[in-house]
């Protein structure tokens, strides 16, 4: 019995051992550690073997990679496996591949890049200068990305609003302009000097007839000239 406990007991510990300890914080990389991002020219070879780096390390969300590169290398992510092994940019998406610093048309500047791991899963990483060169001589590694504590809120904006460049159109919801139909114009001019008339006239509804005055001067009486009905009403215009 002794010696099945101490067995389970062994096994759990090595379980441990090799299970990653779970993230407390987020961690900045070194990519090469002292070695750095660096190509010789001269001897085609690589100031680290980046592979082996990066098999000794534990990645995750919200960590930073921070490449000490010069102008001479350039620095590819990208999470499609089949850009990542041709060592090329040539057919890679704008979706999954990018590609930080360069644009420095002098050779040997001194860069130093920050990439922050924002995908969980396969991350890969290679220089695609030289043709293709550095990464087929060992500038490239992979690594997987593991969820962690998830990414920084920092990190984890939604993308700022855009306006749209064109106008909406008139099928998507936006309000319809109001068509006047034909002689409806007419009809709101007559309709409104109507009013003004009889704004300006002043009349008086009582038991169905009206009494008219100029707005302007006292109200007079006069001789009874017409008879115009309205909405129903008699209204009796007084002739002066």
């Amino acid at each position: 019995m002794a010696v099945t406990m101490a067995y389970l007991t062994l096994i759990a510990l090595s379980i441990a051992a090799a299970t990653p300890a779970a993230a407390t914080t987020y961690t900045n990389y070194t990519v090469g550690g002292t070695a750095g991002w660096l190509f010789n020219e001269s001897t085609t070879t690589c100031s680290a073997n980046y592979s082996s780096w990066a098999a000794n390390q534990t990645f995750d969300l919200g960590d930073y990679l921070i490449f000490y590169t010069n102008s001479n290398v350039a620095v590819i992510q990208t999470y499609n496996l089949t850009t990542y092994q041709s060592c090329s940019t040539d057919n890679a998406l704008d979706t999954d591949t990018f590609q930080y610093g360069g644009g420095d048309e002098d050779f040997g500047v001194a860069e130093t890049i920050s990439v922050p791991l924002t995908v969980e899963g396969p991350n890969y990483f290679f220089s695609d200068a030289d043709g293709g060169v550095q990464c087929k001589q060992g500038m490239a590694f992979e690594m997987v990305v593991n969820y962690g504590l998830g990414l920084p809120p920092s990190l984890n904006q939604p993308p700022p609003y855009t306006a749209p460049l064109t106008p909406p159109s008139s099928d998507d919801g936006s309000p319809a302009i109001a068509v006047q139909p034909i002689g409806g114009g007419f009809r709101a001019c007559a309709n409104l000097h109507w009013v003004v008339i009889v704004a300006l006239l002043g009349v008086r509804v009582d038991r169905g007839e009206a009494e008219v005055g100029f707005l302007w001067g006292p109200k007079r009486r006069g001789k009874e000239r017409t008879g115009i009905h309205s909405g129903g009403r008699r209204v009796t215009v007084l002739n002066y």
